[in-house]
């Protein structure tokens, strides 16, 4: 027979957003993930983080990130100090604001889920 603990620690563990982000939170983490895939963008740092090197710049409602295209409204976190210490108390980036931010290695694992909602590919708008 199985333990009871031994299903409740599998369910816990598969359950979406573990760390309980709020929207914000998990568009900034998705965008930062993605930004980290960028070269030039970012640099892997000795103990598996991932220094965010430089943000994308807006052109007007939106920007790019390599192929894909996201809305400005979906990046405000990236220049939101509440954002920023959110996410380094979750263990899911390493930041001082606002000089640096580095995707920790489980931030760079977490699943968002949002990457195909905010970044379009192949479009242009």
């Amino acid at each position: 027979m199985v333990p009871a603990a031994f299903f409740f620690r599998l369910s816990v563990a598969s359950r979406p957003n573990p760390a309980k982000l709020n929207s914000l939170q998990l568009k900034t983490l998705t965008l930062l993930q993605a930004i980290a895939r960028i070269p030039g963008a970012s640099r892997a740092e000795a103990d598996g983080a991932i220094a965010i090197l430089q943000f994308p710049h807006a052109h007007g409602d939106h920007f790019h990130l390599g192929d894909a295209t996201v809305a400005s409204s979906d990046a405000t976190g990236l220049e939101n100090q509440n954002v920023w210490n959110a996410l380094t108390r979750k263990g899911l980036v390493r930041s001082e604001w606002p000089h640096q931010i580095a995707l920790t290695a489980e931030g760079a694992a977490y699943e968002t889920g949002l990457a195909d909602k905010i970044l379009h590919q192949g479009a242009h708008h």
